[in-house]
């Protein structure tokens, strides 16, 4: 029976998931920074560990009380929309720390079991932002551009040890607690400098108006196909919003 372990599985992408896998007779290691069991169903294949993308100590405490796992999905992230010119940098940085370094010290940590065993894949979840030119998502974006480029190259470092790395590319899901943290107004207002705030609600209006969004079953699903596949593949688009995108691209 193979293990996956998914970082930020308290709620959106990482939980819907982590329940993909369980339901379909994957042991699975559940993370997030604060660990909540009532989440996430009692069972024997499922744990829910502490683990804090941007602490190096979490990260060995979590692997080492995980065990060997077969997968990792990294899918921790923190939503950033903002006129960058508004944005401090420190905001900027905290972005970096968990959507690209996190990723890179979570991704150096599983690799030498997967080497050493010859198998093993890394599903890096990015964003639907990659693909196409999206206003207020400067940050953001960058942060995840940066995992797509260093994914690219990482699968070529690992194949020859029998590992695989991937990305999926979620589009614009509004039924999330991120996407919901994302868009929340008044947060937005604080990064909006004046001259920006035309521009910043009509992109506002254009984003919530679009007829197609990805739910989270589509992401579930995409990761599920991304770890299983051995094509070569390296992105995977996911959700009706973010194939478009892709194809467009």
């Amino acid at each position: 029976m193979k293990t996956v372990l998914i970082t930020g599985t308290s709620s959106g992408y990482g939980r819907e998931t982590a329940l993909h896998f369980h339901e379909r007779g994957w042991n699975v290691i559940a993370t997030m920074r604060t660990p909540r069991a009532d989440i996430l169903p009692e069972s024997d294949r499922l744990r829910v560990l502490a683990l804090d993308v941007t602490e190096p100590e979490s990260i060995a405490a979590a692997f080492e009380a995980a065990g060997p796992v077969d997968a990792l999905v990294n899918n921790a992230g923190v939503p950033s929309i903002s006129v960058f010119e508004g944005t401090p940098m420190t905001r900027v940085r905290e972005v970096f720390e968990t959507n690209t370094f996190g990723v890179m010290a979570t991704t150096q940590a599983v690799l030498p079991q997967f080497r050493e065993r010859g198998s093993g894949v890394v599903v890096n979840v990015t964003s639907s932002v990659v693909l196409g030119h999206m206003p207020l998502s400067a940050v953001y974006k960058a942060s995840k551009m940066a995992v797509e480029g260093f994914t690219s190259s990482l699968a070529l470092e690992v194949a020859p040890f029998g590992v695989r790395a991937k990305t999926v590319e979620p589009g614009a899901c509004l039924t999330t607690e991120f996407a919901g943290k994302a868009t929340n107004r008044a947060g937005l207002e604080d990064l909006v400098p004046a001259p920006y705030a035309a521009f910043a609600q009509k992109a506002m209006e254009s984003f919530t108006g679009q007829n197609l969004f990805t739910r989270e079953s589509d992401v579930a699903e995409t990761v599920w196909r991304a770890v299983h596949d051995t094509t070569g593949q390296l992105r995977f688009p996911a959700g009706p919003d973010a194939v478009l995108l892709a194809e467009a691209k």
